[in-house]
């Protein structure tokens, strides 16, 4: 009896630890979600971002040429880079970096942001003036 009433209370200990591991991730997930959300929302301009990305250098490269000064996330500066990337994926459907929101709109990647750049759209979502350019 004795060892039985052990295993149950192993059992018990190791239900609980999952139950409270699976609260703190879905928690965390949480607050991660709601980080995104709020930059997303806080900042006319964001752009998720991986340092080491020639992608993301490029979107990067068209804010620069309009003068605009973007608000980055570099996901793979931070250890919690990868969940933002999922929850990324969640709200875009992909899981690709860069991905560019204006105004709160999601914009989409790369070559998005340089199509919307050259065919005027970006700058008439930031409500800026611009001259003509040349192609990036």
């Amino acid at each position: 009896m004795a060892a039985s009433a052990r295993i149950n209370v192993t059992m018990m200990m190791v239900m609980i630890a999952l139950a409270i591991s699976l609260y703190w991730d879905s928690a965390s997930a949480s607050s991660l979600g709601e980080f995104v959300a709020k930059t997303i929302d806080s900042h006319k301009i964001v752009i998720f971002s991986k340092t080491y990305c020639p992608y993301c250098k490029k979107a990067k490269a068209v804010f620069k040429e309009l003068n605009q000064v973007p608000y980055v996330v570099e996901l793979d500066e931070r250890d919690d880079g990868s969940k933002i990337q999922d929850i990324l994926t969640n709200i875009v459907g992909k899981r690709t970096v860069p991905q560019v929101f204006i105004n709160g709109k999601h914009i989409g990647g790369s070559d998005d942001t340089v199509d919307a750049y050259e065919s005027g759209l970006l700058a008439k979502l930031l409500g800026i003036e611009t001259e003509d350019h040349d192609d990036l």
